[in-house]
């Protein structure tokens, strides 16, 4: 359960449930995903999206594959069952929760002795992993509540809120535990294109839990800094590097380009399972998008019939942008090589 009662994804029963985040802010409905199949056009369609969401949904579609295993021999079960997690992993290839989840949901294949009792095995390990990835946030919370002043105004890009985990945030989290210790915070949201996640889920979220907050359009918020109106700056990841290069949602890293030059602190917020202590910067992988999300708006084309667009979903931001990255262990300092692999040991 998320603050104030938002619960993007249920499981119950063998049934998984999660908020269709496309139908956001004008209906809250729950789509029902009965097959690996459905989890993963969930996922690619962004029906689920957040990097720790995106990781428990996914274990849980690879418990879901379960349904199309029809053998009773262990080596050709765990052999179908890498299959399915490899399509699951596929489906966002950015964001690193997803790969530890899944792996981690695989891995536990390893302690069954009959494939009968891979489904206690595999679901036990998946509820385990949203258990973790919801005390996870709280602890974000309760450490970065520390970075945030009473009476700061905190701006955000995308959303990293209960929307995005599965339950109370992750930059959102530092917010409302701030919020929960009576600090006076209001929050200014980008819209977050071409799919606008702030202006239709963390404005959504904000309002829910009577936050003040206002939307921005994306090209305001070097103007709102150069104001004077920010004082801090507030996001979340979909990939931590060991080195504190930042991945995460297009748009941010103009954000801190911006930041740096008015001198507006920038924190990031993400659990330790975000952390990629093994990959090098150049072989991050950006997701492209399909651009009719940049052609199109509701349905209708807004660019000439002639014309292409470029639809990278990310963009990375080193590590001299940031101020400090808030996780469930504690907040790391630069140099980040050091702290992250203190937290991450």
């Amino acid at each position: 359960m998320s603050g104030k009662g938002l619960e993007p994804v249920r499981w119950r029963s063998g049934r998984l449930e999660v908020i269709d985040q496309t139908l956001l802010p004008l209906r809250l409905s729950y789509a029902r995903l009965r097959t690996v199949d459905q989890v993963c056009s969930a996922i690619r369609t962004m029906r689920v999206r957040g990097a720790p969401l995106i990781g428990v949904v996914g274990g849980f579609g690879l418990v879901l594959s379960l349904k199309k295993i029809r053998t009773d021999d262990m080596v050709q079960a765990r052999r179908q069952l890498r299959k399915y997690a490899d399509l699951l992993i596929g489906t966002r290839p950015t964001g690193v929760n997803l790969r530890w989840a899944v792996e981690r949901v695989f891995n536990a294949s390893a302690k069954a002795e009959e494939v009968s009792s891979l489904s206690e095995i595999l679901s036990k390990e998946a509820v385990a992993i949203f258990d973790g990835e919801l005390e996870a946030a709280r602890r974000i919370g309760k450490y970065g509540s520390a970075v945030l002043e009473d009476g700061d105004k905190v701006l955000t890009h995308c959303n990293a809120g209960a929307l995005a985990t599965v339950g109370y945030g992750t930059s959102l989290a530092v917010v409302r535990a701030a919020v929960e210790q009576r600090k006076r915070i209001s929050v200014i949201a980008t819209e977050t294109r071409p799919l606008l996640q702030g202006s239709r889920l963390t404005a959504f979220e904000l309002a829910h839990d009577k936050i003040p907050v206002k939307v921005i359009v994306d090209s305001a918020a070097a103007q709102m800094m150069a104001r004077g109106v920010v004082d801090k700056v507030l996001v979340g990841a979909d990939r931590i590097l060991r080195t504190g290069h930042v991945t995460n949602k297009i748009g941010t890293l103009p954000i801190a380009l911006s930041a740096k030059f008015y001198g507006v602190p920038f924190y990031v917020a993400a659990p330790v399972s975000t952390v990629d202590m093994v990959t090098d910067p150049s072989m991050v992988v950006i997701e492209e998008r399909d651009q009719r999300e940049v052609l199109y708006v509701a349905g209708r084309r807004v660019a000439p019939r002639n014309v292409e667009a470029l639809n990278p979903a990310f963009d990375i931001t080193p590590p001299e942008l940031v101020t400090g990255i808030v996780t469930d262990r504690g907040v790391a300092g630069p140099p980040f090589v050091e702290s992250l692999r203190s937290l991450s040991g």
